[in-house]
C-alpha cells in the first residue's frame, strides 16, 4: 500500500496545513449511489432558492490558496484551486458534473465546504506518493488529455509518485494515469486545508461526510490525516 508523505520543506512552508485521507477498498463504482445523487442535488437547490452559495475568492478558505498558489509562482485567477474553479462552475451553471459516484462524491463534499479535494486509483499508482516541489524534470499528463506531456516548474508544489506527477499546482488538475474510474477499486481520496488551527474541524467534518458517502459501496474505508507533526500515513 502506497504511503502518502508531506515533504518537510512543504511542511516548513505551511505549517498549519492538514490533509485528509481517506482510503476505500473494495469500491463498487457501477452501481447506484443514490446518497450522492441526493447531496448533489441538494448543493443545486440550495443554490437555486437562494439559500447557499459556493466559496468564492473572497472566503478565507479560497483566499489561503489564492496566496498559496503566489507564493509558488502560480496566477490563481488564470489556473484555479480545484474547489475555486468548481465552485465558479457550479455558481454559473447552477449544476454540478456528473462524472461517476465516487468523482462526484468527493465533488460534492469539497464544494460544500469550500475545500479542496481529489483522488487517486491506487492501482496506477507506482511507490509512495509525496507532496512537494517540483524540480522541473518530472511529466505530467493532464486529465483527460493523454496524449500531452507537460513539465511542472521548479518549486511548483505537486503530489508525485515514482513514476511522475499526480497534480499539478498543488491541488489544481489531476494526472490521467491516476484519474477515478467506475471500475476504480483502491482509492485514496484528499482533502486538503492550508488553516488546521482555524478550519481543522471543518476538514475533519468534511472527511466524515465523505466517508458516510463512501461507506455503503466500499468493501472498507479509513480516515488518515497528514499534518507537519504527522508528515505520513498508509493509504
Amino acid at each position: 500500500m502506497p504511503v502518502f508523505r508531506l515533504s518537510p520543506a512543504v511542511a516548513a512552508a505551511f505549517p498549519d496545513t492538514m490533509i485528509a485521507l481517506v482510503a476505500a477498498a473494495g469500491l463498487r463504482g457501477r452501481e447506484s449511489w443514490p446518497h450522492t445523487a441526493a447531496a448533489l442535488e441538494d448543493l443545486e437547490q440550495q443554490l437555486a432558492g437562494g439559500i447557499w452559495q459556493p466559496a468564492d475568492e473572497t472566503d478565507r478558505r479560497i483566499e489561503a490558496w489564492h496566496t498559496a498558489y503566489r507564493s509558488f509562482g502560480t496566477n490563481p485567477r488564470r489556473i484555479r484551486p480545484s474547489v475555486d474553479a468548481l465552485g465558479r462552475r457550479l455558481a454559473k451553471k447552477g449544476t454540478l458534473p456528473r462524472i461517476n459516484p465516487a468523482v462526484d462524491s468527493y465533488n460534492a463534499v469539497s464544494v460544500r465546504h469550500g475545500l479542496p479535494a481529489g483522488a487517486f486509483d491506487l492501482d496506477q499508482v507506482t511507490g509512495d506518493v509525496v507532496i512537494r516541489h517540483a524540480d522541473g524534470t518530472e511529466s505530467f499528463t493532464p486529465l483527460g488529455e493523454p496524449g500531452i506531456v507537460e513539465n511542472p516548474r521548479p518549486g511548483e508544489i505537486v503530489y508525485a509518485d515514482t513514476t511522475g506527477v499526480l497534480t499539478r499546482h498543488w491541488n489544481h488538475r489531476d494526472a490521467h494515469r491516476t484519474r477515478v474510474t467506475e471500475d476504480s477499486t483502491r482509492v485514496a481520496f484528499v482533502l486538503e486545508t492550508l488553516h488546521a488551527t482555524r478550519d481543522g474541524h471543518l476538514l475533519m467534518t468534511a472527511a466524515k461526510e465523505l466517508q458516510v458517502l463512501l461507506t455503503p459501496h466500499t468493501g472498507q474505508t479509513a480516515v488518515h490525516y497528514l499534518s507537519p507533526a504527522q508528515p505520513q500515513a498508509t493509504a
